[in-house]
C-alpha cells in the first residue's frame, strides 16, 4: 500500500486530471489524500448558497473518490501570486510531513490559470529528497480548460510520458465530475463530459488502451 497525495488549486482539478487514476489507486488498496489550496468566500462576491454548495460538492467527491483525508489551505481563489509562496510552502511541507506521500500528483507548471502555476512552484519546493526521503514519484497532471490554453511556447508545453489505463474507471470518473455541476457545460465548452471522455479516448489510443489519463513524470526514484 502506498500513500498518495493529489494537489488541487480548485475542487474539480483532481477529477479532471487524475480522477480515474485516484479510483485505481484506491481500488488497489492505496491511501489517497487530497490537498485543496483555494476556497470561495462571500467577501469575494460569492453567494452564501455557492459557498455552501461548494463545500457539499467537496464532501460528495471526497466520498466518491475514496479519499482518506482532505486538507484545506483556504486561500481565496484567483488571488495567488509569488508572494503567496512564503506562507504556502511551510503549510504544504507540514502536510507532506504528516502524509509522507510516496507519489505526488500536482498541477501542470504552465497551466493558463495563475493559481495552478503558483501552487506548482510551492509543491516543488517541498520535494527535495534530503528533506522528504519518502517521495519516490512526482507527476504533473493535465487539467482540461487550463493545460491546453497555456501559451504555445516550447518551454510551456505539457509533454505526456506516463499513462494510466482508466478504462474500468472512465464512467465513474464522468459521474463524479457531474457533482461539479457549475463547472461543466455542453460541447464545445472545454469541460464538457463529451470532451473529458474524448481526451481520455485520445490518450488511451496513444498507448494502446481504450481510455487513459496522461501525466508528465518529473521525478522517479527507484529505491
Amino acid at each position: 500500500m502506498k500513500n498518495i497525495i493529489v494537489v488541487s488549486a480548485h475542487p474539480d482539478d483532481e477529477t479532471l486530471g487524475a480522477g480515474g487514476t485516484i479510483l485505481k489507486h484506491v481500488n488497489n488498496g492505496d491511501h489517497v489524500y487530497w490537498l485543496i489550496v483555494t476556497n470561495v468566500f462571500e467577501n469575494q462576491g460569492f453567494s452564501k448558497e455557492r459557498v455552501d454548495s461548494r463545500q457539499e460538492e467537496i464532501k460528495q467527491v471526497e466520498k466518491l473518490l475514496g479519499i482518506e483525508k482532505t486538507f484545506f489551505l483556504d486561500y481565496p481563489t484567483m488571488t495567488l501570486s509569488s508572494s503567496s509562496l512564503l506562507k504556502m510552502v511551510p503549510e504544504i511541507s507540514e502536510i507532506f510531513g504528516e502524509v509522507k506521500p510516496e507519489i505526488i500528483y500536482c498541477l501542470n507548471r504552465s497551466d493558463a490559470h495563475s493559481d495552478h502555476r503558483v501552487i506548482f512552484d510551492a509543491v516543488m519546493a517541498c520535494t527535495k529528497s534530503f528533506r522528504y526521503p519518502f517521495i519516490k514519484k512526482i507527476l504533473m497532471y493535465e487539467c482540461i480548460s487550463e493545460t491546453e490554453f497555456a501559451p504555445a511556447l516550447a518551454e510551456k508545453l505539457f509533454l505526456p510520458n506516463y499513462f494510466v489505463d482508466i478504462t474500468d474507471y472512465i464512467d465513474q470518473k464522468l459521474e463524479i465530475m457531474k457533482v461539479f455541476e457549475s463547472e461543466i457545460a455542453e460541447h464545445p465548452f472545454p469541460r464538457s463530459l463529451e470532451n473529458i471522455k474524448a481526451l481520455a479516448h485520445f490518450r488511451g489510443a496513444s498507448v494502446g488502451v481504450k481510455y487513459a489519463e496522461s501525466f508528465q513524470l518529473l521525478k522517479y526514484i527507484d529505491k
